[in-house]
């Protein structure tokens, strides 16, 4: 099974941010979606083993970015994801289990904006009768 870190180490309680685009900051400061760490560095950080890493990839619940010459890097939001796996893999979870509280976590992100967004109230509409501002009516 996979080995995780103890209990009280950092990111035991992020909620995973998936299927992100690359990038980072040019401040000199690492952010969250830095891709920094190589797959040895994930696995020490994590307690997770590489091969498992790599399942976790190929299932799709983590998504590390890569190098040009196809290296992986993982980011603080990566490590805090595979955190997230392992502490679902510990309450007694498979990886289709897994993947399923991922995806229902994150379509609950999506329809508590959609939520909020709707709350705001509605939206002006312009003189075309739409609210996107132009005048083609779509």
């Amino acid at each position: 099974m996979v080995d995780k870190k103890s209990q009280d180490g950092p990111g035991e309680h992020a909620q995973p941010r998936r299927r992100r685009a690359g990038g980072g900051s040019r401040s000199g400061a690492v952010t969250g979606d830095q891709a920094v760490y190589g797959m040895a560095v994930a696995s020490e950080l994590t307690g997770v083993n590489p091969p498992m890493l790599r399942a976790y990839e190929a299932k799709g619940l983590i998504t590390p970015h890569r190098t040009a010459g196809g290296t992986r890097r993982y980011s603080a939001d990566d490590i805090a994801d595979v955190n997230r796996i392992s502490d679902l893999l510990d309450e007694g979870l498979n990886l289709a289990g897994v993947e399923a509280v991922l995806d229902l976590e994150e379509q609950n992100r999506a329809l508590r904006a959609e939520n909020d967004r709707l709350r705001k109230g509605p939206q002006t509409r312009d003189q075309d009768g739409d609210s996107d501002g132009d005048s083609d009516g779509d």
